[in-house]
């Protein structure tokens, strides 16, 4: 056998297992999801205006009120609200529900690296990045039960804007994509095989 012969059999040995279609698909699928949910939240923290209550837009960054005209006059000054803890209650808000995106954004990008390239580390990397999605689910979901509770008085069901629902939609994709990434991971791969490899 000549040498390039004994190479290429080496390399044939080494190579791991193709994966199943369904495998590749849904972790495709989960990879898409995460995107979706990064999107969503990014949106909902860069808009920020979460609650419409009696004239009033109540947001992250911005205190709003609606004069007779439609015309939103806008401040940063959340003090202007007249909601007891509001400019202090908001700055750790708004801290997790950023930090969520950014905790999001390398999670995603080990899930994608996992996939696009394969290698002994590969499983790991795609652990990581769902526990990282996990993280991500729960200062978002953190953020946006908090940002409730600070303004329980003002709360109803309408009065959430769609940037709101975005953010609680984002936190329950991460939640989900989180979960299932450890679990295919889990059962693709099972832990008595990990040390045969």
């Amino acid at each position: 056998m000549t040498a390039i012969g004994a190479q290429a059999q080496r390399l044939l040995a080494h190579r791991r297992p193709q994966k199943a279609f369904f495998e590749t698909l849904i972790r495709s699928l989960i990879i898409l999801c995460v995107a979706i949910a990064v999107v969503l939240s990014s949106i909902s923290v860069c808009d920020g205006r979460w609650l419409l209550a009696r004239g009033e837009l109540f947001g992250l960054w911005h205190f709003c009120t609606v004069s007779n005209g439609s015309v939103l006059k806008c401040s940063t000054e959340l003090g202007l609200a007249n909601v007891e803890g509001l400019s202090v209650g908001m700055i750790p808000i708004r801290s997790m529900v950023s930090f969520a995106v950014v905790v999001a954004i390398f999670g995603l990008e080990l899930l994608m690296v996992s996939q696009v390239c394969e290698d002994a580390n590969s499983r790991r990397k795609w652990s990581m990045g769902s526990v990282l999605i996990l993280g991500s689910f729960l200062l978002s979901a953190a953020g946006v039960l908090s940002f409730s509770i600070l303004m329980k008085d003002h709360l109803t069901f309408m009065g959430f804007t769609l940037t709101y629902w975005c953010e609680f939609i984002a936190a329950f994709l991460f939640f989900l994509n989180g979960i299932s990434g450890l679990h295919i991971n889990s059962i693709t791969h099972p832990r008595n095989r990990v040390g045969k490899i």
